[in-house]
Order: structure tokens, then C-alpha cells, then sequence
């Protein structure tokens, strides 16, 4: 299993993060698009370190155009020497109309085919093809010489896909190179919805299981002390109520008999109430998403529930002490 690390989009202080995460024993760095660019942190992290993998966890796709994403993730991937992973994700309708005043169509259908128009522009640009995608989202037609970059040593990047319902999964499957499980996600639900969705796009594009890659970063909730216990897991609550008043994401709570709680949580979400969500988390519900246990026994855990599927994580250990993190990398790597 290849271990990835959450990079902070504090761009003064990115490089020298990104080679402490190499010294570490990391296998890659991830960028999250919330309230900053996740691009911008992977080029000065590209320059300051030699073997790291690069990708967006996620960038959001359609806040943008294919050719957007395909231009700057090319010169990314160029510039770092061919280290760079395009993760990408829909978000939901409101970011989208209401943040991002872009059009919301049938997110599936249209991530299938921004992913498409994307390798039809690099097949242009690395292939010589001529760009030639028509569709129901996207249109690119035209391409010159002079908008044809000529730094194509390394070719493309790779893509991977965000997804938590059947067809988004089943879309990554098809067309992506691999799929980034979302966090807020259960053992039973991965069982039954997510590995046979995966494989009916592999099945579909005619690859198999060892053509892709699960990235699955879970919840762990440990510390070295206490105190740093009780906030690791006050934290974890907080986010579980968060992702789980997402309508959308009911589904993942009606694995393990709790879907109750997201209309609950929904309603308290419209009213503001985010610190009181957390509350209703219980630990039962807590240990469905999350390893909970001392930081000797995270690694060994993770590999028990998710080692049979999972090909990199990213679960975070930020609240434990160096020396404890590279022995669970070492571990997870091992295993």
C-alpha cells in the first residue's frame, strides 16, 4: 500500500513541507481545492523534491473546462517530471451554480466526457491527432501549432476520479486511471456499491482490476496523549456529521443502519448548528468510518479492513509524533 500526505496550501511554506513529507518515507502529496488553488502548491512541491507523486485530491472539474485542466496539468506534469495524478471531483449543484456560476448537467454522464475531451486534447498534443471532441458538455475542435506545447517527454498525467454513488464510480471505472474513495464511506458499502461499480467500468472499457488504482483515505482517530486523542476524535465527529448531511451521501449511512441521521443532520446543517452535529455521532457510528486505537495499532488495522482492496491511502496521522508516523508509513508500505 503507497502512502500519501495532505499538503497545506500555505505556498511560503509548501516546498520545504513537501520535503519533509519525502524525508518522512511519503509516496505522494495531495492538494485539496477548498479555500485555495490546488494547483499552484504542486508546482513549488514538484520543485523541491525529487521522487514525490503529485496529484489533486480533488480539483474541482466542473468549475472549469477541459482544456483548462488539460493545459495546466500538463505543464505540471512536464515540469515535475512526469509525478503528477489529476484528481478530480464534481462537487454538488449548489458550489457550482451558486459558487462557481458554471452550469450543472448529469454529473456522470458529464465527468465521463470532460475526462474524454481531456485525453482527446493531449492525444493532440502528444500523439499528433487532430482534435476532434463533440459532445453533449464539451466541444473542442482547434488546435494550432502554436497552442501545442512541445514538452511531451513525459505524457500525460494520470486521472482519477472522486466518487461516492454507483455511476460516478462505474464512470471511473470506464475512463480514469483510478478512483479516490471519499473518506465518508463504510466497509459494507464499499462491499456492496463501490468494487462491483468499478468493475462494471472495467468491464466496460475492456481493462482489468491491475490497469487501476483504489486510493482510500479513511478516518484514524488516535494521539499521543489524551488530549490529543480526545481532539483527533472530536474532529473525526465533526466531519462525519458534516459529509453526512450531504443528501446525497444517505445512502453510506443506510449501510450501517443509521441513515436516520442524515435528514436530522441536514436539518441542522440549513440552520447552522455545525459544533452540535458532531454530538450526534456516536462511537458506534464513529468506528464504522474511522480506525480508533493507539498509534502502534493504526497500521495494523487499516491493513486488516482495507488492505485487500485499498492501492494507496491517505489517511492522515498529523496527531502523532514524526517518529510514530514513519513507522506506521513503513508499516502500510510493507503491508
Amino acid at each position: 500500500m503507497k502512502v500519501d500526505a495532505g499538503l497545506a496550501p500555505n505556498l511560503n511554506r509548501v516546498g520545504e513541507a513537501a520535503k519533509q513529507l519525502e524525508a518522512l518515507g511519503y509516496d505522494g502529496a495531495r492538494t485539496a481545492e477548498t479555500a485555495h488553488d490546488p494547483f499552484f502548491p504542486l508546482l513549488l512541491a514538484a520543485e523541491h523534491t525529487e521522487r514525490l507523486t503529485l496529484a489533486t485530491s480533488i480539483a474541482v472539474a466542473f468549475a472549469r473546462s477541459p482544456m483548462i485542466v488539460a493545459g495546466i496539468a500538463h505543464d505540471l506534469n512536464a515540469y515535475s517530471g512526469g509525478r503528477l495524478t489529476v484528481g478530480l471531483g464534481s462537487q454538488i449543484k449548489p458550489h457550482i451554480t451558486k459558487r462557481f456560476s458554471m452550469p450543472w448537467g448529469a454529473p456522470a454522464r458529464q465527468m465521463r466526457e470532460f475526462v474524454l475531451a481531456m485525453r482527446a486534447i493531449w492525444n493532440a498534443w502528444h500523439e499528433g491527432e487532430r482534435l476532434q471532441h463533440v459532445g453533449e458538455y464539451y466541444r473542442h475542435t482547434l488546435m494550432t501549432p502554436a497552442f501545442t506545447p512541445t514538452n511531451t517527454e513525459h505524457g500525460p498525467p494520470r486521472v482519477t476520479l472522486a466518487a461516492v454513488g454507483p455511476g460516478m464510480t462505474e464512470v471511473a471505472g470506464e475512463v480514469a486511471d483510478g478512483i479516490i474513495l471519499h473518506p465518508f464511506t463504510t466497509l459494507p458499502y464499499i462491499e456492496s456499491v463501490t468494487l462491483p461499480a468499478i468493475e462494471r467500468g472495467l468491464a466496460k472499457a475492456g481493462r482489468s482490476r491491475q490497469d487501476f488504482e483504489i486510493c482510500y483515505g479513511n478516518f484514524v482517530v488516535t494521539g499521543d496523549t489524551e488530549e490529543a486523542f480526545a481532539a483527533s476524535k472530536a474532529q473525526a465527529k465533526q466531519r462525519l456529521a458534516f459529509y453526512g448531511s450531504t443528501p446525497a451521501y444517505k445512502g453510506v449511512l443506510d449501510s450501517i443502519g443509521a441513515g436516520a441521521l442524515q435528514p436530522e443532520l441536514n436539518a441542522m446543517s440549513k440552520q447552522g448548528r455545525w459544533r452540535e452535529m458532531g454530538e450526534l455521532i456516536d462511537d458506534d457510528v464513529l468506528a464504522a468510518f474511522a480506525v480508533v486505537g493507539e498509534p502502534r495499532d493504526v497500521a495494523a488495522e487499516m491493513l486488516n479492513r482495507y488492505g485487500s482492496f485499498t492501492d494507496r491511502t491517505s489517511a492522515s496521522f498529523d496527531s502523532i509524533e514524526d517518529a510514530e508516523r514513519a513507522d506506521i508509513i513503513a508499516t502500510l508500505r510493507a503491508g
